[in-house]
């Protein structure tokens, strides 16, 4: 089994404060007895965080900065055909006098019927300029076109209640992005959706985000070890609730790495990936003699020091 846990800490000062207060006897246990593998050190600038760089290397993807094919395997795991793909996220900026920030992961009240409204609406545009777009979820829709090969985009994460100038797309395929949102965005702000959105009070949905940029044929071999992402730290530490992110973290650690820890004492191989904003750290355990597997009874390492060097 391999558990892999996206921010498990971050270079927020919230989150360094929140952290020495943080009991977690279980990894804390559970590293004692695994042997860490090399850091994947990045850093806050990279346009594909570690855990979806872990989960890339663990699924066989290509690991080149904001190529990591997602699009493309979600697309050929729907039926659809190989080659570049991306993902097309309708979103909200908030406009300031200086910069747009990009608003949350999901729009609030956003259905797949609004969903599907919105993007009849956009579809004309972007087959304009030979992008095919396909409904996939709400919040989600997939997008095929050879402009998405060697395109590298940011992670929607990266950019959230962050200034979007930063992180969009640069380089001579780019304009076409940003000449679409600048026409969606004006597009959006005339559609009757938005005007029922403004109405109850929500906010409205004025461009998109692209994401998940580049090619893949055919899916990769099916691995044989299961793959748990861990998602119930991400909304706390995108919102910088701290207080909930360590509550998180002390459920995760009294359910999954105390899973964990068990699948270990049973003999099976097991690994865990932590993952920072800039670094991720595996760590692998294979079975062990009974006298190891004593003396693994009384040792601990220290998660803080751990998290730290995420």
């Amino acid at each position: 089994m391999h558990l892999l846990i996206p921010y498990a800490f971050s270079s927020s000062e919230g989150c360094a404060a929140a952290l020495p207060t943080l009991k977690l006897p279980q990894l804390e246990k559970l590293l004692a007895r695994l042997t860490p593998e090399p850091l994947d050190a990045l850093d806050n600038a990279s346009l594909s965080p570690p855990h979806e760089r872990a989960l890339a290397r663990a699924l066989g993807l290509p690991l080149a900065d904001g190529l990591i094919p997602w699009a493309a395997l979600q697309a050929l795991q729907t039926g659809l055909p190989g080659g570049a793909w991306a993902f097309i996220t309708p979103c909200h900026w908030h406009v300031g006098s200086k910069h747009a920030a990009m608003g949350g992961m999901r729009l609030p009240a956003f259905s797949e019927s609004d969903s599907r409204t919105l993007l009849a609406a956009m579809l004309p545009y972007f087959t304009e300029d030979g992008i095919d777009l396909h409904y996939w979820q709400p919040h989600c829709w997939l997008a095929r076109s050879d402009l998405f090969d060697g395109l590298a985009t940011a992670a929607l994460e990266r950019v959230v209640g962050r200034d979007v100038q930063t992180w969009l797309p640069s380089g001579p395929k780019a304009s076409t992005v940003q000449r679409l949102q600048a026409e969606m965005q004006m597009l959006l702000y005339h559609h009757p959706l938005n005007d029922e959105r403004a109405a109850q009070g929500l906010v409205p949905v004025n461009s998109f985000w692209l994401s998940a940029t580049g090619v893949l044929h055919e899916a990769p071999a099916t691995q044989a070890e299961t793959q748990l992402v861990i998602t119930t730290l991400r909304d706390a530490a995108l919102n910088e609730d701290w207080a909930g992110w360590a509550q998180a973290w002390t459920a995760l650690d009294s359910t999954e790495c105390a899973a964990l820890r068990s699948a270990l004492a049973r003999g099976e191989p097991v690994q865990i990936t932590l993952c920072g904003e800039r670094n991720a750290q595996g760590f692998r355990g294979t079975p062990q003699s009974a006298f190891k597997r004593l003396l693994g009874l009384f040792e601990s390492r220290r998660a803080a020091t751990v998290l730290e060097t995420l």
